[in-house]
């Protein structure tokens, strides 16, 4: 979502750093251009204003002019100012002495409500809590459906009544006492929506409200939806009382400045977003690591948690010994393949690698994800077993039938193979002297 604001931030810090000494007509001319890229990524103006001015002030006040590296001071500075404006520190999710702790969740129809609250229920399973859902929306057609196949696709208990014979206040108020009962750690309601805001939602969500008592009530707002998005935060907490909120759709293509807005200009801090259809493509919101992703610093924090959630610690002690005795194979290779894309699209990866958001442009990460990564599982799959242990085997006739297989060609089997090669030469290199820390942090162990 921040692609074309990083883009423009990396370009104008990238010409600062390049120079030695700076003037003051320097840092106006760049924060000029700061201040036009927030804008045209739909930041608030005030927002922006505030922002450059800030960073003016702190450029003047620690006489970067003097210092040996006056770029690498200014980009601390937007660094830290970014960090600030986006909501400074990391938001913890309150808790209640006594379970459940109700969350309710509140937002317009179509900003991923019901999504959004099995999302949630699965991180705070993760987090070895005890989760509970409750179809609190019974305006919209199917919504206690899809939170039921939801819940039962993860595992997560839903409480429900008929829509025709309830209402979201007896719903809601049932799901606290069965939760109690069950000693549930955290409940979760998902409420119902409209297309606008209006008096009638209002009524229903502070009569929910009213009856449950929550610790947090978290507004859902659709990331794509821009300075709307702005504007519906500010009515929903001026109603209802928000104590959070999040934003969906964080992997669209819209402009970001919504998200740059949102805290300055309600107050309420971001407590997730999320970043995907994937139930765990679902995240904390830390303002400094977005920061940092925005001017191309990387993220290595998120990088590493991300990892940590799909590699599996036994299937790293196994991997570990199979690269030891030189056993590292097709299957081996597949395996790794698959856990990298279940981390997300390669061009989140990389911008959680510092200096890796230089080759965005200069390559398309849809081929590689997308493509080429189906296209080296299906030649995988479309090997015997023995092959796939053992690469050696596969002669012309063999790469012939895997290629007809998996809707490639010879030429494309041969070039998997070489870089299975070049894995194992490397993985070999790694299993040596010295290169054990390597190989650790290479196939996901801590």
């Amino acid at each position: 979502m921040f692609e074309s604001l990083s883009d423009k931030l990396v370009g104008v810090f990238g010409r600062l750093t390049s120079r030695g000494k700076l003037s003051e007509k320097d840092i106006d001319a760049a924060l000029r251009e700061v201040r036009l890229a927030l804008l045209e990524a739909d930041v608030d103006f005030k927002v922006a204003r505030q922002f450059v001015k800030t960073v003016k002030e702190r450029a003047d006040g620690d006489r970067i002019f003097a210092s040996l590296t006056p770029g690498q001071s200014v980009i601390r500075i937007v660094q830290e100012e970014l960090a600030e404006m986006l909501g400074g520190e990391a938001a913890e999710l309150a808790r209640a002495e006594r379970p459940p702790s109700v969350i309710m969740l509140i937002g317009l129809q179509g900003s991923g409500k019901t999504t959004l609250a099995a999302k949630l229920a699965l991180a705070l399973r993760k987090d070895k809590q005890s989760v509970m859902m409750t179809a609190c929306d019974l305006q919209r057609p199917a919504a206690v459906d899809q939170l039921t196949q939801l819940g039962k696709q993860l595992d997560i208990s839903v409480y429900s009544e008929e829509p025709t014979s309830s209402t979201p206040v007896k719903v809601a108020r049932a799901a606290v006492k069965k939760a109690a009962r069950e000693n549930v750690h955290y409940l979760i309601l998902d409420t119902a929506g409209r297309l606008a805001i209006d008096d009638e939602l209002m009524s229903e969500l502070e009569e929910i409200r009213d009856a449950t008592s929550p610790v947090e009530t978290l507004l859902v707002l659709d990331a794509m939806t821009g300075q709307d998005a702005v504007r519906s935060g500010s009515e929903f907490s001026s109603r209802i009382g928000v104590t959070g909120m999040v934003l969906t759709k964080m992997d669209g293509d819209a402009r970001g400045g919504a998200a740059l807005s949102m805290r300055s200009v309600t107050g309420v801090p971001i407590k997730y977003i999320s970043i995907g259809e994937r139930p765990d493509q679902f995240e904390v919101y830390h303002p400094d690591r977005i920061a940092s992703r925005i001017l191309g610093m990387g993220d290595v924090e998120s990088l590493i948690q991300k990892a940590e959630t799909q590699f599996d610690t036994d299937q790293a002690l196994a991997l570990e010994q199979k690269i030891r005795k030189n056993q590292f194979d097709l299957n081996d290779m597949l395996q790794q393949f698959q856990a990298i894309k279940k981390m997300g699209s390669l061009t989140d990866i990389l911008g959680m690698i510092p200096s890796m958001g230089a080759l965005r442009g200069k390559f398309n990460p849809k081929d590689l994800d997308e493509r080429r990564m189906a296209q080296v599982e299906a030649i995988i799959h479309s090997m015997t077993a023995a092959e796939r242990r053992e690469p050696s085997i596969i002669n012309g006739s063999r790469r012939k039938r895997i290629a007809n297989g998996a809707g490639s060609t010879p030429a494309q089997v041969n070039q998997l193979l070489a870089q299975f090669k070049q894995m194992q030469k490397m993985m070999k290199k790694m299993a040596g002297p010295g290169g054990k820390r390597a190989l650790m942090g290479m196939i996901g162990k801590s």
